[in-house]
């Protein structure tokens, strides 16, 4: 049995795991030569990186968080619902095979070739990017490298791309059992994935361990970024490596509050649109009202917590997703 779905599994499996060695092979190559530049610059790192290492950050990033995508799309949802659209199942349930048996072949086999994956893809980048990423938490300024705590780079570090991985393999294959349509499996498979991976950081993920914050004071000193016109403020906290997760503006009595109209009134001069000066002034007039924003943010020394604890998210997720592949192949599937 094991023989038989490597043999269904493997061309997809080659493809993956070849396009992985030739990421890491070049990572492993150019790696070195930027960990000796961050030895001798330290946070300038970000300021000398070649645009050639440059662009293997954003490769990197991008092919760490395709491959749960991919592994889903392409090896979760057509492993069982190919089968089942053929019915080349009832060979297998024909010939002594129970169906418990052929799935948890299936989808052991399956899971563990998609954290072995998206393992290897995740420590190739994350030991390249780790000057970087140093640099970068030491306090370096710059609009180009994310953070590891960003949404963006925390996918793709450390252990959580495994999770990703095994979860998103195992709803490809939960779809393709319920849809039965390869194609159709596939394309869901790839949009409730998107969902989730929205989903998480922007309303679970900032929970899953406490979070820190700090005040920071309306003057012209800090930069301030004026939305909704002129009803909400974002000032920019100067934490290093941290991810910022959300602000309120508190009035001088320390109470969450909106921002007084006196503000958008300021920044609406009589003719044309305000100057910097006038800007200065209006956001100075404000914060000798008292007005401060509260930062909500989650400090870089909380990364491995978060990593372990969203780890153990999508495991679970994993794990009911498996329960359900397994009453659902009993009881549902003729």
């Amino acid at each position: 049995m094991i023989w038989l779905t490597w043999r269904q599994f493997r061309t997809q499996a080659a493809v993956l795991f070849a396009a992985v060695a030739a990421l890491a092979a070049t990572l492993a190559v150019t790696g070195p030569q930027l960990a000796g530049l961050y030895r001798t610059a330290g946070s300038d790192l970000v300021d000398q990186v070649s645009s050639s290492d440059q662009t293997l950050y954003y490769t990197g990033l991008a092919v760490v968080l395709a491959v749960p995508a991919v592994i889903g799309m392409f090896w979760g949802a057509p492993l069982i619902s190919r089968e089942l659209e053929a019915g080349t199942h009832y060979l297998a349930w024909n010939q002594g095979v129970t169906r418990t048996r052929w799935l948890a072949t299936k989808l052991g086999l399956g899971a563990a070739g998609s954290i072995t994956a998206a393992g290897l893809a995740a420590l190739a980048v994350s030991w390249w990017s780790s000057p970087i990423d140093r640099a970068v938490n030491g306090g370096a300024e710059t609009d180009t490298y994310f953070p590891r705590l960003d949404p963006v780079a925390f996918a793709a570090r450390g252990v959580v791309p495994m999770a990703h991985a095994a979860f998103a393999f195992v709803l490809g294959v939960a779809l393709g059992l319920v849809i039965r349509r390869t194609l159709a499996a596939m394309a869901t498979t790839l949009v409730a994935y998107a969902a989730v991976q929205i989903t998480v950081p922007m309303w679970i993920r900032p929970h899953l361990v406490a979070s820190d914050q700090t005040t920071v004071p309306i003057t012209t000193g800090i930069p301030i970024s004026i939305q909704e016109g002129a009803k909400e403020i974002v000032a920019q906290a100067e934490v290093p490596g941290a991810w910022e997760t959300s602000q309120q503006t508190l009035n001088a009595a320390g109470q969450r509050s909106s921002l007084p109209s006196s503000f958008a009134e300021c920044l609406r001069p009589e003719s044309g649109s305000p100057t910097a000066r006038q800007i200065d002034g209006c956001i100075a007039d404000l914060g000798a009202q008292g007005y401060q924003q509260q930062v909500t943010y989650q400090p870089a020394r909380n990364f491995w917590a978060l990593q372990w604890a969203e780890t153990g998210l999508y495991i679970a997720l994993a794990l009911a997703l498996t329960g359900f592949c397994a009453w659902w192949i009993r009881r549902r599937v003729t």
